[in-house]
């Protein structure tokens, strides 16, 4: 019974848990922004070879 309640008592493991999943919402957060900056970039290099 001790050990049951030590383990349920143990948050050692929850700082890499939490760290993780901050590091995984950062990582969207970049694609999200790659993806749309690279869609923009696209369009702007597509007009720029039709004025060429």
């Amino acid at each position: 019974m001790k050990m049951i309640s030590r383990f349920f008592k143990d948050e050692s493991g929850a700082t890499a848990i939490e760290y993780g999943l901050i590091a995984a919402l950062i990582a969207v957060v970049i694609i999200g922004a790659v993806t749309a900056l690279g869609t923009e970039l696209s369009g702007n290099f597509a007009a720029i070879t039709a004025a060429i």
